[in-house]
Order: C-alpha cells, then sequence, then structure tokens
C-alpha cells in the first residue's frame, strides 16, 4: 500500500468546503427571516398607510439587500467545489441530485432574483399591490429554494429512493426523496432558526438606536419611568417621533419573532433528534460523548474528546447527569437504553466492514482502517453551544421585551454593547447546529440508511468522495484563496452593515435627512439603486 502524503488533499478539501459554507450559511437564515419580516412590514404600511412601516421597510430592506447580494456572491463557489474538488462525489449522487438542485436554481435564481429586483425598481413605478406582491413573491421563493437544497442534504443524512446501478446513485422514486421524512423535519427547524437570526438582529439595532436616541437627551423618561418622546431640531426627520416608532416596534417585533422561533427551533429539534437517534446513532451516541448505554444526558462530561478510539472511548465520565433525559429525547419515555459508542462500533464494523474497501477510488487510501466515531470534540461541544446559545438569545427577547415594558431602553451602555453582540448568538447557534450535522455524518458523505437491507445499501465513504486528480498543492492553494476572498468580503459586508445601521433611517431614506444643496450626495451612495 502507498504511504500516504503528510499533506492529504482530502482534508484541505473538507476544511476548504467547511470554510466556505458555514461562512455562507451565515448569510442564509438572515436572508430568509429578515426577508419575509420586510415582507410583513410593507404589509403593514400598505393596509395602514403609517410612515413608521414605510420607513421600517426602507431601513430593513436595505440591510435585507446587503445581506442578500453578499449571499448570491459566496454562495456560487458552492457550486463549483461540487465539480473541482469533489468530482467523485459530483459523479455519485448527480443523478439525485439533479432534480432538487435545478429547482433549487430555477427559484433562487430566476423567480427570487426577478421578483427581488421588481420590488427594488419598482418604488413608485409599480402599483402599491403589485409592489408588495414583488416582494412577498421572491422571499417565499428563497424559502422554497431552503426547502430543495435540505431536500439534497437530507438525502445525504438518510438516502431514500434510490438504488446503485453501476456505483452511481439513481433516482427510482422522485416522491420518496422530496418528501424524505429526514427534510420534513430538517425544513422546519431551519427556517425557525432563520426567523430567530432575524428576530435578534431587530432587537440588537433598534436597542441600539432607541438607547442611542436615551443617550443623546431625545427620550426621556417620567417619575414612573415612562418614557417621553422627544425630536431633534438638527437632525429633523431622522429622529423624530416617527423614529421613535420605528425602534421600539422593529424592537418589539424582534423579540416576539425570537420567543416564537426558539419555541420552533426546540419542537422541530426534538422531532429531528428522534430520526437522528434512529437514522444515525453513532452522529447523537458522539453527541452526548455515551462511550456506553444508558438513559441519562450529559450536562457535562470529562475525558479525551479529540481522540476517543476506534474501539473504545473507556475514559468518557459524565460529570452531570440528568436522568432519563436521553431516552426522553429518542423515545418520548425515560427508561429506553440508548445504545452508546463501544455497542454502535462493532455493529458498524460488522454492516460495513473495518477497513476501506481494496479499490482504486479510494486511491492510497484503500485498505485503511475506519474510524466510525465523529469528532467528538466537535458534535458534543457543537450540540452544547447549538442549545446554549439557542436559549440564551431566547432569554434575551424576553429580558428586552420586560426592560422596555415602559416605552424605551435602560440608559445603560454597557446594555447597549450587549444587545448587540447579542446578535450573533443565533448566528452562532444555526452555525454550530450545521456543523454538528455535517461532522456528526462522518466518515460518511452518504450516510447509509439504516433500514435498508441487503449488500446495495446506498452510502458513500469521504473518503472516496474527493476529486482523484488534484493534488495537495492545488487544493491547498484554493483553500488559501478562497479564505482571503472570503474574508474581504466579510470586511466589506461588515463595513457596509455597519455605515447602515449607524446612518438609521435616514441612510435608507436619504430624504430624511436632506438639505437642499446635498441632493448629489444621493448619488454617492453606493447602493442608492436600491429605491
Amino acid at each position: 500500500m502507498v504511504e500516504r502524503s503528510v499533506v492529504d488533499p482530502l482534508e484541505i478539501a473538507r476544511w476548504q468546503f467547511g470554510i466556505t459554507t458555514v461562512y455562507h450559511f451565515l448569510m442564509v437564515p438572515l436572508t430568509i427571516g429578515l426577508g419575509i419580516v420586510v415582507a410583513v412590514m410593507q404589509t403593514a404600511w400598505h393596509r395602514t398607510g403609517k410612515d413608521e412601516y414605510l420607513r421600517m421597510t426602507k431601513f430593513w430592506g436595505k440591510l435585507f439587500l446587503i445581506n442578500f447580494i453578499m449571499g448570491v456572491a459566496t454562495g456560487i463557489v458552492q457550486e463549483f467545489q461540487f465539480g473541482m474538488a469533489w468530482s467523485e462525489y459530483s459523479r455519485f449522487v448527480g443523478d439525485v441530485f439533479g432534480a432538487p438542485l435545478a429547482m433549487e436554481a430555477l427559484l433562487a435564481f430566476f423567480v427570487e432574483s426577478t421578483f427581488l429586483g421588481l420590488w427594488i425598481f419598482g418604488w413608485d413605478r409599480l402599483p402599491k399591490r403589485v409592489h408588495l406582491a414583488t416582494i412577498w413573491c421572491a422571499t417565499l421563493a428563497a424559502t422554497l429554494s431552503a426547502y430543495f437544497i435540505l431536500v439534497a442534504n437530507s438525502w445525504m443524512q438518510h438516502p431514500v429512493g434510490t438504488e446503485i446501478v453501476d456505483g452511481r446513485a439513481v433516482m427510482t422514486d422522485a416522491w420518496a426523496v422530496f418528501t424524505n421524512n429526514t427534510a420534513m423535519v430538517t425544513f422546519p427547524h431551519t427556517i425557525f432558526g432563520a426567523f430567530a437570526v432575524a428576530g435578534g438582529f431587530l432587537l440588537g439595532i433598534s436597542w441600539y438606536h432607541l438607547y442611542k436616541r436615551r443617550s443623546a437627551g431625545i427620550d426621556s423618561v417620567d417619575a414612573n419611568g415612562r418614557v417621553i418622546i422627544g425630536e431633534s431640531a438638527t437632525l429633523g426627520k431622522n429622529r423624530d417621533k416617527t423614529d421613535y416608532n420605528v425602534w421600539i416596534k422593529s424592537l418589539r417585533i424582534g423579540s416576539a419573532v425570537a420567543l416564537v422561533s426558539f419555541l420552533g427551533v426546540a419542537f422541530s429539534g426534538h422531532a429531528q433528534a428522534q430520526l437522528m437517534f434512529e437514522q444515525q446513532p453513532m452522529k447523537m451516541a458522539a453527541a452526548e460523548a455515551a462511550c456506553h448505554d444508558g438513559t441519562g444526558f450529559s450536562v457535562l462530561s470529562i475525558g479525551d474528546l479529540s481522540s476517543p478510539g476506534k474501539t473504545t472511548c473507556d475514559d468518557m465520565v459524565a460529570v452531570w447527569e440528568l436522568p432519563g433525559l436521553l431516552s426522553f429525547l429518542a423515545h418520548n419515555d425515560f427508561t429506553t437504553e440508548i445504545k452508546g459508542v463501544n455497542t454502535l462500533v462493532p455493529e458498524y464494523q460488522e454492516k460495513y466492514g473495518t477497513h476501506i474497501p481494496n479499490d482504486p477510488m479510494y486511491g492510497d487510501r484503500a485498505g485503511t482502517e475506519i474510524d466510525y466515531v465523529p469528532v467528538m470534540a466537535v458534535t458534543y461541544w457543537g450540540f452544547r453551544l447549538m442549545i446554549t446559545l439557542g436559549g440564551l438569545s431566547a432569554v434575551a427577547a424576553g429580558v428586552a421585551l420586560w426592560l422596555t415594558r415602559k416605552g424605551t431602553v435602560p440608559q445603560s451602555k454597557w446594555l447597549s454593547r450587549l444587545a448587540l453582540f447579542g446578535m450573533l448568538a443565533p448566528f452562532g447557534a444555526n452555525s454550530a447546529g450545521w456543523i454538528f450535522t455535517e461532522m456528526g455524518r462522518q466518515p460518511f458523505v452518504v450516510a447509509p440508511n439504516p433500514s435498508f437491507e441487503g449488500i446495495d445499501q446506498v452510502f458513500m465513504y469521504t473518503a472516496a468522495a474527493v476529486s482523484p486528480g488534484v493534488s495537495a498543492g492545488e487544493m491547498l492553494f484554493s483553500l488559501i484563496a478562497l479564505t482571503l476572498v472570503y474574508a474581504v468580503l466579510l470586511v466589506v459586508e461588515v463595513v457596509l452593515l455597519t455605515r447602515y445601521i449607524r446612518g438609521g433611517v435616514g441612510s435608507a431614506m436619504p430624504e430624511l435627512t436632506e438639505h437642499p444643496d446635498d441632493k448629489h450626495k444621493k448619488d454617492d451612495d453606493v447602493l442608492s439603486f436600491a429605491y
């Protein structure tokens, strides 16, 4: 057997795809959640005619567009990576993925982009009802396109409606693929997660502007702590009473959305976890660092998470365990024992073998021993980070509603900063959940379906998925290049978002702060095309 290079193209390819995908996924939930919230705001303006809803639509719509543009720019790279770095994977899943990815492309790049363009350029040009319909069509298309992406990903987690023909997965039942029970629970979990991101985004930015009004002396409170709304003579409409309504309503909407989303995430996550226990038991055992069979949920375990071993992980000890909770998560009871790593490893070895097959497609990885235990440091802490950050986001939303019950935020710089930094929590929860889902599937890029019987089971080892003709040097170059490009895009997005957030509604509606001698400034706006 040929000795493998110190620099493994497979590991570099995984890092490359992980970095670009996680970065892109930062934009996805905000685009989906914030887009629908903006559509609701415009609907409120259309029905009531109140100026604050128009301002809310314009301001949050501007931030939505910045994020959408960056999402498109970073998402395109994903398509190319399938062919360049993962050609064997693309060849294996191509027949199955063709349908959902084609549907996603049609919706994302035709329906979504077309109607979003009509919304951007249609202000004061299209009838109000038609213009309102365009934002709804664009955002609902974005949500539907997410469903088709999740259909494809769910097939990797739980392949159905397929058989192996000449070494490739061939779709035999399109309905089974599109109604995969894994997709049915993953989709609502993802959408609720997107709304949680949007809710936290509204909360943090609205808190910042209400605090700025307080610190500038525009708003104050009476003896009972109730807000006294003021206006700024120098800032004009950008800090008038309507501006106050923009931020207090946005904060309350964001807090309500975040709280409802947390409940949705919790219930849909419970359903998803039950399927994982059934479909990918090793992933859930690794998420618990559960070496042995048991019923308790480990709040905290100690031991060597980085190297659990291929056949045992006896050194893991639960320091704080909630009895019966793991059984409840899996089976809705408190007594059914859940298989641990030491029980599952022999079962996996019996079903799928102990070594990578001696097949040319595996190159110098052929014959190497298979480690069926994913990296516990990632699965264990990723699972807990997802839950912790999601819970903190919900608590923050509840606290925000309580602290603003009298109409404004406390005049505290530290609370204002905490509210801004708190926006990162739902982003972190979404990313941690995604990383846990994907890393926990290893060593499979297409996980086996336990319900399939016989030798024709549909699965693929990650070791077989990487492009055989791409060298470690080429992969390393693309990793460094893409990481640098994405870092630049990150700086651009943060700068743009910061600029428009600080500018308030006036950054999206220059007419609120425009003086007769400043009409040329609108043309200097890099996003002046956006209404």
